[in-house]
């Protein structure tokens, strides 16, 4: 074998680097740094004024010291609660909403598919402000509302009250993000190709029997893919929170996620003097949620949905 006769070497691509270097350059400086130092901080204490390494003594105050251990239970049963309320309604409204929009038959779907996606577009300000005056019962929007329906018998300070805050901010956050499962399920139903359709409908499957036996395994990576992206941004949740209840996260607590506790331990608030120690570690074990949460997905989960994909 020649020189002439090897293959010749393929020159480095200089391009790829040039233009991924900007993206990785801004992520590394406000993703990954910050993330190493709120890491750095967790296995530190402040003594005297030094930063004293402890280990992992702050994680055993944490959990051991009853006076952060309680807060931060209570604050992970919420949200695991407030996940659980986007998963049962939120996504499969978007399903649902998805398949009837996908539908040829339906008149003016796109209008339908801008007016429910435009509430994702919102400021957490605007819609948490606007929801606690609707549901104030001094402005009286939700009473009069109800009223003309028949239901104000129903109404009561949804917010107010420790058994329904949790639940009625959920939903509050339902209503404004439904659009994205909607979007993501709409597009993965118009991939289907025509042929499966076509052929399913040769065999007498139509209507709601051609969505489930069809349609539905077909788009399970799509509902996987929604499920995990549900379970990042809940349990990053705070926005929402902290402006319908402040950062007292109130009543009583009963609507104190991860985010906002996270927020008092780490600025601080009203008499409670901030401990950004403490706050790394709580932010800390909410990194180490998030993640085994997505280290599940991806390989229990993802590897079995694998077989649907075309």
């Amino acid at each position: 074998m020649t020189a002439s006769d090897a293959k010749p070497k393929k020159p480095f691509r200089w391009h790829i680097i040039v233009f991924l270097a900007p993206a990785v350059l801004v992520y590394t400086a406000i993703m990954i740094v910050p993330l190493f130092g709120t890491l750095q901080f967790s296995l530190f204490r402040n003594v005297s004024g030094d930063q004293t390494f402890v280990g992992l003594g702050n994680f055993r105050t944490l959990f051991g010291d009853p006076n952060w251990s309680k807060g931060f239970w209570n604050a992970l049963g919420n949200n695991v609660w407030f996940f659980i309320i986007h998963m049962l309604v939120q996504n499969p409204i978007g399903i649902m909403l998805a398949a009837l929009l996908s539908s040829p038959k339906l008149r003016f779907s796109s209008f339908y598919r801008t007016a429910i996606f435009i509430p994702t577009i919102l400021s957490f300000v605007i819609v948490g402000f606007a929801w606690k005056l609707i549901l104030s019962p001094i402005w009286r929007v939700a009473p009069n509302l109800l009223d003309l329906v028949g239901l104000k018998n129903l109404f009561t300070p949804w917010l107010g009250k420790e058994e329904y805050a949790l639940t009625a901010l959920s939903l509050i956050s339902v209503w404004q993000f439904v659009g994205i499962p909607m979007m993501l399920i709409y597009a993965a139903l118009l991939s289907i190709p025509d042929e499966v359709i076509e052929a399913a409908e040769c065999d007498g499957v139509t209507g709601m029997s051609q969505f489930w036996k069809i349609k539905l395994p077909l788009i399970l990576p799509a509902i996987g893919i929604i499920s995990v992206l549900t379970f990042v941004a809940n349990f990053n949740a705070f926005d929402l929170i902290y402006s319908a209840q402040g950062a007292l996260a109130g009543p009583n607590y009963s609507t104190d996620i991860l985010g906002t506790y996270l927020y008092r331990a780490f600025f601080g608030f009203q008499l409670q003097v901030g401990d950004r120690n403490m706050g790394a570690t709580i932010a800390t074990m909410m990194f180490l949620i998030i993640l085994a949460g997505v280290c599940l997905y991806l390989f229990l989960i993802q590897t079995r949905l694998r077989r649907y994909k075309f």
